[in-house]
């Protein structure tokens, strides 16, 4: 059997297995050079001919975070004011726009979508969500707690960040995390729950 190099069991604790979601929030700030690392880690996720659709706006201030609160709903404003950054993961509509730079050995690929709308808009909303999931991983490997949710008005976001061509998916707050404010962890489902071997 081919033998790779695998990650520690403190990695992988770190990343999955003791890894929690996070609503309170130390007044510790991160860094826009850790948020830039956080992409540069991102970025290298597959995605389908290399499409990278996903794009995200880092709100940071005060003043980004007071044009986010009219969309947000009542039980997430609390949490979200008091995150150091709060993310907003989109997809780019658009995005077969860069796959001449991005997917340059076939010169066809861009015509694939720009010619599909509804293809363009399937691809984009698989592959910026799978590039959602990444930044999650990204970011705890990074030392950063995550606090990934919907329960937001995703039109009122996308007019008030982005061109029509950008679509809001999810946000998600990023800082160190309150470990005593955390609930207890809630069980997943058994391997035979949720899998088949065929």
């Amino acid at each position: 059997m081919l033998a790779r190099p695998q990650l520690s069991p403190d990695a992988l604790d770190i990343i999955f297995r003791k890894a929690q979601t996070h609503t309170a929030w130390l007044d510790e700030p991160v860094s826009d050079d850790l948020l830039r690392q956080l992409y540069d880690l991102t970025k290298w996720g597959p995605t389908s001919a290399n499409c990278c659709p996903a794009r995200i706006l880092f709100l940071r201030t005060r003043e980004a975070k007071e044009r986010l609160r009219p969309a947000l709903s009542a039980n997430n404003v609390d949490k979200t004011m008091r995150a150091p950054v709060t993310a907003i993961l989109a997809y780019d509509l658009k995005f077969y726009e860069h796959l001449p730079k991005l997917f340059p050995h076939n010169p066809a690929a861009p015509g694939w979508f720009s010619d599909s709308p509804e293809l363009a808009r399937t691809t984009a909303f698989r592959n910026g969500s799978l590039e959602g999931g990444y930044f999650i991983l990204a970011a705890r490997s990074l030392g950063l707690d995550c606090g990934p949710m919907s329960g937001f008005d995703n039109a009122k976001v996308d007019a008030e960040f982005f061109p029509p061509a950008v679509k809001s998916n999810f946000l998600c707050n990023l800082g160190y995390g309150d470990t005593s404010k955390l609930f207890p962890r809630n069980p997943r489902l058994d391997f035979d729950e949720a899998c088949q071997l065929l």
